[in-house]
């Protein structure tokens, strides 16, 4: 599977939910001291992207402002400004925008359409086309594969936030809530009409500065089907720190898991060895705790540190066994089994050849085999 950058979005809103009035001068929505916030977490991430509309209405420089800020990072090992990112479609972009002649390197995702149009005006960065139209995945993928970005910040417009997080790709929102109101209906508004993910999101930090509000939340429903959602990596990476609670083996991998319903409700999580019993499986511990007539099971997801099991000789039925005759229709891993104590294993296998979407996450395999380092050549 492919493995995408953290994703933050970054937002400041009046208190009807817009970005922007219509007059020609942008409305100033944080505080100064907001402001330097924003240039703090730039200086903490590896890009930074806005889409073609930003740089054509408010032609930001998007640098981190702070000299000792931009020393830190040098001293860090990493470029002085974060890479700054831009997406259209259409290619059509102002040569002269302050985009691309302040900072550091700078990028253009587009269309292969849009990368002819910028091959005839071009712009001063690199051009990458995604194909016959724009993707997301293939973007994020792109950045994290081919540049390198592990942490990236999206400040807008209120389209791209929307469109991240309708498709899951979203792992954390940054939300300025700020004390007016515009009232406008042909402003721009923060996230627009359609299908978002379920559930609530979870709120991580309230914290007022001078007189605006930071919001942090991040989603918790976890993806549909084989394609991974930003969510997924935080369930597993809870299921990889269970496993590391598990009282070691020598004869016993450690794992954990946890059981998610489809609106981000946590149903239950289990690791190996849990309770003092030698030989209990970690989503068997899950899934014991589950009522098994709980309707939440069938769109629920199994989130497990190392896949399920096929063959056990410890009790009467294996974890992927377990999983099918409980309803669970998606699971996500970190991790296949090796040949240790099973030879040919392949819970991944049995589980999708039984209907079940299966979504490998190869970026948290460290973690998981972490606390079973002594049962690995």
């Amino acid at each position: 599977m492919p493995s995408y950058p953290y994703v933050l979005l970054s937002a400041a809103v009046s208190l009807d939910g817009y970005l922007d009035d219509t007059t020609p001068e942008r409305l100033l929505l944080s505080s100064p001291a907001d402001f330097d916030r924003v240039d703090e977490v730039r200086a903490s991430v590896d890009a930074i992207l806005i889409g073609a509309g930003t740089i054509r209405a408010d032609n930001p420089r998007l640098l981190v402002n702070s000299a000792e800020r931009r020393a830190a990072r040098v001293a860090a090992g990493k470029p002085e400004y974060p890479l700054k990112v831009t997406v259209s479609a259409s290619g059509e972009l102002d040569a002269t925008a302050n985009f691309w002649h302040t900072g550091g390197e700078k990028v253009v995702y587009t269309t292969e359409k849009g990368a002819q149009r910028l091959r005839r005006a071009p712009v001063a960065a690199d051009v990458v086309a995604l194909g016959a139209e724009l993707d997301w995945r293939g973007l994020l993928e792109h950045l994290r594969e081919v540049r390198g970005v592990e942490r990236l910040m999206v400040e807008g417009g209120g389209t791209i936030h929307t469109q991240l997080l309708q498709q899951g790709l979203a792992d954390e929102l940054q939300l300025v809530l700020a004390p007016l109101f515009v009232g406008d209906p042909d402003a721009p508004r923060l996230f627009g009409p359609g299908g978002y993910q379920g559930g609530r999101l979870r709120l991580l930090e309230t914290r007022r500065i001078e007189d605006v509000v930071l919001m942090r939340y991040e989603p918790t429903a976890p993806g549909v089907g084989v394609l991974p959602a930003a969510t997924d990596r935080h369930w597993l990476a809870l299921a990889c720190d269970l496993a590391a609670q598990c009282p070691p083996s020598r004869t016993a991998f450690s794992v954990g898991a946890v059981v998610v319903a489809a609106d981000g409700t946590e149903l239950a999580r289990g690791h190996s060895r849990e309770g003092g019993d030698p030989v209990v499986h970690a989503e068997e511990a899950a899934l014991a705790k589950i009522d098994a007539g709980d309707p939440r099971l069938a769109a629920a997801t199994v989130y497990s540190s190392l896949e399920p099991c096929t063959r056990r000789a410890s009790r009467p039925l294996p974890c992927a066994r377990l999983i099918l005759d409980a309803g669970v229709r998606r699971v996500v891993t970190a991790w296949r089994e090796p040949d240790t104590f099973v030879a040919g294993a392949d819970g991944s296998g049995v589980l999708a050849g039984e209907g079940v979407d299966v979504v490998v996450v190869p970026e948290f395999e460290g973690r998981a085999k972490a606390p079973n380092r002594h049962l690995l050549p």
